[in-house]
């Protein structure tokens, strides 16, 4: 009961406290706080709301302060980051959380994707080489994104196999580490603790040089802090939505800067569309394939309230550091958490317990009855870039379930984990409604990158099942 004893004191304290005035202000007497506090009484269950108001947190954290719920769970990942910030910062302890006050989270840029994709394409200027802003026509009307891409990486067509994905870890590379500072660090944790947002202090990927072509995705890799991440090139995104350029200026200036990956911190990401084989149903109609389209919830560290493919996550280590290296890995393990129901891949907790996450006496049943047969799920990486929001590296991926009778048995358990606020569903055959998604504006840039790669490998082996709006991609 120790810990959570101190965040009540912590949060009461925050909030500007002290027993005598908590007390009044719930109308309670000030021994019922200082039970509370020692740990030998809770609040009744109608007390909760109240009490989350006057600390101005959450009422499943107040419920975890008293041992309902877990706070273990909840709030070990942002504790881990305010303490991280103190080491970081040369604090004392504690300093970087009483600091933070909660505080609404910022608004975005009018229009979304398509204003955030002008801002930068004017910030960045008139780019070099074979480089080009990916955007297209979709039945005549433009869509733009503020992925940095190339021809040559955006038809690669790879199975993400032995032989094609090929990224390998380079376990001595230094990651070079250019903080934001600490005041906007502070900042960046207390609105992500009003939002539920979960940090945790867990390795990622960085990419150090890239290889890819058709039929390979190649380079290499190395290890870095998500905390570095989080509380550095991610507040790029944070920055942009507020029209605010400074961080920015400091972190990727200009294009040479965003191709130099081995001297930042260029961490990524990997994203599908997922494509699910039905059979032909006397209400639906023909056979098609299942779309799956994510909004993303305000509890993930980007993107949140956007639109994305599902699945889609950082590129990081689970338990196997050099394996997990591989595109596919990263793949297969978001379908396992963000459609499959398994939250012991959750790269979010804290602690990895499991020796092989992934073995296949631990999968899933929908992923155990894929994996049986190989002709049953197609997954490919369609395309790679960089996403000038960010700085990170994105590969773009299709996954494509063949078996007709995976929906028939597996379709009611298929669910959304806790980064997705809701799900959509689209045929392959309506065109009408895939082009208006298409044109939506609360798309992520590489969520939109993801879609329109993915729907065009999907109408070049779709046959029958597909009938698409007419797509022109550029870049």
């Amino acid at each position: 009961m120790g810990k959570r004893r101190e965040a009540l004191i912590l949060a009461r304290e925050d909030a500007g406290h002290t027993q005598e005035t908590l007390a009044a202000v719930l109308s309670v007497d000030r021994t019922t706080v200082a039970r509370w506090e020692s740990g030998g009484h809770r609040p009744l269950p109608h007390q909760w709301p109240e009490l989350g108001r006057v600390l101005g947190r959450p009422v499943a954290e107040v419920r975890a302060f008293f041992g309902e719920g877990s706070f273990e769970a909840e709030g070990s990942a942002l504790a881990s980051a305010f303490a991280w910030l103190d080491r970081s910062a040369g604090w004392a302890s504690g300093t970087a959380r009483r600091a933070a006050r909660p505080k609404a989270r910022r608004g975005g840029l009018s229009g979304r994707r398509s204003a955030e994709a002008e801002v930068l394409r004017r910030y960045y200027g008139t780019l070099y080489g074979e480089h080009c802003y990916f955007a297209a026509e979709v039945d005549g009307d433009g869509v733009a994104t503020s992925v940095l891409t190339r021809p040559g990486w955006t038809d690669l067509r790879c199975s993400l196999d032995v032989g094609g994905d090929a990224l390998k870890l380079d376990l001595h590379a230094d990651a070079p580490v250019r903080r934001a500072a600490p005041d906007v660090a502070v900042s960046r944790l207390s609105e992500a603790e009003k939002a539920d947002v979960r940090i945790a202090d867990r390795p990622l990927y960085r990419l150090l040089d890239v290889d890819v072509r058709a039929g390979q995705v190649g380079g290499t890799v190395g290890t870095a802090s998500f905390m570095d991440y989080a509380l550095g090139p991610d507040l790029l995104e944070r920055e942009l939505a507020a029209g605010e350029m400074w961080l920015r200026s400091d972190l990727l200036p200009d294009l040479p800067s965003v191709l130099d990956v081995h001297n930042r911190l260029c961490a990524g990401g990997v994203l599908a569309l997922t494509a699910i084989a039905r059979p032909a149903d006397p209400a639906r109609g023909g056979a098609d394939y299942l779309l799956l389209v994510q909004e993303r919830s305000n509890h993930v560290v980007n993107g949140s309230g956007r639109l994305a493919v599902i699945p889609k996550g950082f590129h990081g280590p689970l338990a196997d550091q050099r394996g997990d290296a591989r595109i596919g890995a990263t793949l297969r393990r978001e379908l396992e958490e963000e459609l499959f129901g398994r939250d012991d891949v959750d790269t979010t907790a804290e602690v990895q317990r499991a020796a092989d996450p992934m073995h296949p006496a631990r999968l899933s049943e929908p992923m155990r009855w894929l994996t049986a047969e190989p002709s049953r799920m197609r997954m490919e990486c369609t395309g790679f870039g960089f996403n000038l929001v960010s700085g990170n590296y994105e590969f773009a991926a299709v996954v494509v379930i063949e078996d007709e009778e995976f929906w028939p048995r597996f379709g009611g358990v298929v669910e959304a984990n806790w980064e997705v606020s809701g799900m959509r569903q689209y045929s392959s055959l309506d065109r009408e409604l895939v082009g208006e998604l298409i044109t939506d504006e609360k798309w992520t840039n590489e969520g939109l990158f993801a879609f329109l790669l993915g729907l065009r490998r999907l109408s070049e082996i779709g046959g029958a099942r597909v009938s698409l709006p007419s797509i022109d991609l550029h870049g």
